[in-house]
């Protein structure tokens, strides 16, 4: 039996495993209300529509992302977190990337999240350049997002190569740039 206050709850998490299997576009309302074990009118006391709770799911998953970077301690470890994060939910980065294009709301949550990246750095780091930390951020997560849909491979790159670079990369990042 669910408990009471935790509709919105459930909702998010049928809506990510939705967003995971089928993305955005085959995914719809009735079957994340249904995933959910609710009957589809309870979504829209929750949500307005399925950008709203993508946008959620966002949120969420932009948390836990960066939970599980503030947490290892090292380029490796820090790697090894974003790669496992974004393979994890490769689906849902697909459909992300596509939105941001897409649609105005969800390009605006996306720069928010990413300028609260920056700020986490800038703090992290004791420098405040954002360019230069958005493009740190931004050659990170493609990189994460090209080896975990395969362009390093098809281009007969090995994972742990990319790796390698991808160490690089997040080493760069965290150097300090104030000199």
């Amino acid at each position: 039996m669910t408990k009471r206050g935790q509709g919105r709850g459930n909702l998010i998490e049928a809506a990510q495993a939705e967003f995971e299997e089928h993305g955005y576009d085959g995914t719809n309302s009735n079957a994340i209300a249904k995933r959910a074990g609710y009957a589809p009118q309870t979504f829209y006391r929750h949500f307005a529509d399925k950008r709203a709770i993508f946008l959620a799911v966002y949120q969420q998953w932009a948390a836990v992302e960066g939970r599980d970077v503030s947490v290892a301690g090292t380029p490796e470890a820090i790697a090894t977190a974003l790669v496992h994060h974004h393979r994890t939910h490769r689906v849902f980065r697909q459909s992300l990337r596509a939105l941001t294009v897409s649609d105005a709301e969800v390009s605006k949550a996306r720069a928010r999240a990413r300028l609260d990246q920056v700020a986490t750095l800038a703090t992290r780091l004791g420098h405040s350049d954002t360019a230069q930390l958005l493009a740190g951020i931004l050659q990170i997560e493609r990189l994460c997002d090209a080896l975990v849909d395969g362009e390093f491979e098809a281009c007969g790159i090995s994972e742990d190569r990319v790796r390698d670079e991808l160490v690089r990369a997040i080493r760069h990042l965290f150097s300090d740039r104030t000199q």
